[in-house]
């Protein structure tokens, strides 16, 4: 399952600030962070024993994100079932950094993993003025309050 997060805010939020905002989940889990001169680019984030948690982040300017985050737009542009569509389609379309978070789907513990990845997702849109999608349940505000429900 994928968490695909939105951020109008482009700056790095470093590794370690971003691992305490999970509070007591943090030490549960064992981060590895890649980088490169524009700060941390993926990360494996090892949660007991399993296949990790995989996250990405790439930056727009940078990664050519444009043709993914117009496909995103357009997609939310045809859901005018909900009243917030166009509000998310104007997020996307401001996103300066976008960062996926793949959950592994072979983990001893799911239900943990599904706290680490919303918990990583709310953190990360707080500190970045992000919104986030979980694949196949919604799109979400950084305090997790559902604005669309896919379907």
């Amino acid at each position: 399952m994928w968490y695909r997060l939105f951020c109008r805010d482009g700056t790095e939020i470093k590794p370690t600030e971003m691992l305490s905002q999970l509070g007591e989940l943090a030490s549960r889990v064992q981060p590895h962070f890649k980088g490169d001169d524009l700060g941390w680019t993926a990360a494996e984030l090892l949660v007991e024993l399993g296949t990790p948690i995989y996250v990405e982040r790439y930056l727009t300017q940078e990664d050519n994100l444009r043709e993914d985050l117009n496909s995103w737009a357009a997609w939310l542009e045809t859901r005018d079932f909900s009243p917030n569509h166009v509000m998310l389609m104007e997020r996307v379309i401001q996103t300066q950094q976008m960062i996926t978070i793949r959950k592994p789907i072979d983990h001893p513990n799911e239900n943990l993993l599904d706290e680490v990845c919303t918990a990583l997702s709310r953190a990360i849109c707080q500190k970045a003025d992000g919104i986030y999608q979980a694949e196949d349940q919604g799109w979400y505000s950084a305090s997790g309050e559902e604005l669309l429900k896919e379907y």
